[in-house]
């Protein structure tokens, strides 16, 4: 690197990060994911709990562990741009204030229906919480060879979270009630906010224009209907109430991206999407997280239902992919640096396609070696390919649409999730299903109940007893590994598709090019540190 860049990197640095070292910034960023990240899984173990306690029906049990994905993912577009418009850091930490004080809500809420409304708000603040962390850390790591370094540590504290969620739960329902679950987010919300005050910088976008108020709700009510719909899907249901919602946020969700086409002064930048980086970037994630998701499903499925694994035996056995993704996060930046963007995120996308391949041979009985290894392939190309796409979509956007971005990235992350939970869970049931349409030995009414899933056939096989209940316990899990084998190569196909996906993004990191672009002076202010 030449003195003029070196030198106009340096400028940059200052300009970005005055008054606070950057990566102090990083660790307050990334407490933050964590926190948010943690809250999406720790409720799991505790729904039996929770179901003892408030008695909740069927549907308001539903909406207890669904209402805060739902709420988060709707409204991340809305906060992400809000955060361009009125101030990054502002936003964060109102997110903070709002997040605490769910908490508390929840953790003392004493009918389903409060709890209901306390993870809403939960979710209100996650979705304050997550882009402003990824905006951020792109307005203070200026450098992309630094940047992809932090957002590698930053998805590694993603993958870490996910994994602590349900373990923390568990730790935590051994020794007090299930509403410890969530006031364990207090202290550190207290922690968080005097000092993000003192060292997060304040930045905003261009400012120009008035903010889309109606656009943002058309986004916000598009997605909720859209992520509840896919979500209803995944699980089996076809009535109205997931049609209705489907069509209903699709609907809204084209007819947001016309108004923003027309507007002179758009809610969200869709030129974005004409960067064949971007764009690639953004399907990358979508098609990375609707594997991840249904697998893991599947996956803890397996352990539990066909190796009678506990819970906490689960837990541990799937440690290993969370491991490997950490691993990746922390090694991206020299990958990305050494590859460049082409090269790694298809290469993780073979990766992981290769360590689903692998899993097929899983059977019956418990093969440790093989699960080991391949969670620990999978783990790091996933979080590889996740680790990629992630930066070179963040790269691509233009600094003051930083915090669009960062919503557009989270809500492919989350719409994919959704997706993956859909197709993969669909596929299983179209391949589980048809060995059990007629048992010898079991009547037809008891092998059609068997077919909905392979808990409900251990539950049907209890109630016939005898050589009739073992012969259909032992030909439901014989349908559900092969469901599962299905399962795996329809993944391992899509990941192959999102290899080749990957093929568009450009083969080099460019990062000199973005180093010389030095921030006027009036650019600069903003990234000081107000207290």
């Amino acid at each position: 690197m030449s003195g003029t860049t070196t030198a106009a990197v340096r400028l940059r640095r200052r300009a970005a990060g005055a008054g606070a070292n950057r990566w102090v910034v990083l660790v307050v960023l990334c407490v933050s994911l964590l926190l948010v990240a943690v809250d999406a899984t720790v409720l799991h173990v505790a729904v039996p709990a929770v179901t003892e306690d408030l008695r909740p029906g069927g549907i308001e049990l539903l909406w207890i562990v669904d209402t805060y994905p739902l709420v988060c993912a709707s409204l991340l577009i809305l906060f992400g741009t809000l955060g361009d418009r009125v101030g990054r850091r502002r936003v964060l930490l109102l997110g903070y204030t709002l997040f605490g004080v769910a908490s508390a809500m929840a953790a003392f809420a004493g009918t389903a229906e409060v709890l209901i409304v306390a993870r809403a708000l939960l979710g209100v603040g996650g979705a304050m919480i997550m882009p402003a962390t990824l905006s951020i850390l792109r307005q203070v790591f200026p450098d992309r060879r630094e940047r992809a370094l932090a957002i590698g540590v930053w998805s590694a504290v993603a993958a870490v979270g996910a994994a602590v969620g349900p373990l923390l739960g568990g730790f935590l329902l051994e020794h007090f009630w299930w509403g410890s679950v969530f006031l364990v987010n207090i202290p550190l919300m207290l922690v968080s906010l005097p000092v993000g005050r003192l060292l997060l910088p304040e930045s905003k976008g261009s400012g120009e224009g008035p903010w889309d108020v109606v656009g943002a709700l058309m986004a916000a009510a598009g997605l909720f209907g859209a992520v509840l719909g896919v979500k209803r899907l995944g699980g089996g249901e076809l009535g109205p109430f997931t049609l209705v919602p489907l069509v209903v946020g699709a609907l809204l969700i084209v007819l947001f991206v016309r108004r923003q086409r027309r507007r002179r002064h758009p809610l969200v930048d869709l030129r974005m999407f004409a960067r064949p980086a971007f764009s690639t970037a953004v399907g990358c994630i979508v098609l990375a997280m609707l594997a991840l998701v249904g697998l893991e499903l599947i996956a803890a499925q397996y352990l539990q239902l066909v190796l009678d694994l506990s819970p906490l035996e689960t837990g541990l056995r799937l440690l290993p992919l969370t491991f490997a993704a950490m691993a990746a996060g922390l090694a991206g930046a020299r990958l990305l640096r050494r590859f460049g963007p082409r090269r790694t995120v298809c290469a993780g996308f073979c990766l992981t396609a290769a360590a689903v391949v692998m899993l097929t041979s899983m059977g019956g009985t418990d093969n440790a070696g093989l699960l080991l290894a391949g969670f620990l392939l999978l783990g790091f190309g996933l979080e590889t390919t996740l680790f990629g796409a992630y930066e070179s979509m963040l790269s691509e956007a233009p600094p003051e649409q930083a915090g669009g971005a960062a919503a557009i990235g989270e809500t492919s992350y989350q719409l994919g999730a959704g997706i993956g939970i859909a197709l993969l869970g669909s596929v299983m049931n179209a391949a589980y299903a048809p060995g059990l349409s007629s048992v010898p030995g079991v009547p037809a009414e008891a092998s059609a109940a068997a077919g909905n899933s392979l808990g409900e056939a251990y539950q049907v096989a209890g109630r016939l007893g005898g050589p009739a209940g073992e012969v259909l316990r032992q030909t439901a899990r014989d349908c559900f590994v092969h469901g599962l084998h299905v399962t795996l190569m329809v993944s391992a196909g899509l990941l192959l598709l999102g290899a080749v996906m990957a093929l568009r993004l450009p083969r080099e990191m460019q990062c000199e090019a973005a180093a010389v672009e030095l921030p006027s002076p009036r650019e600069a202010v903003p990234s000081r540190v107000s207290a």
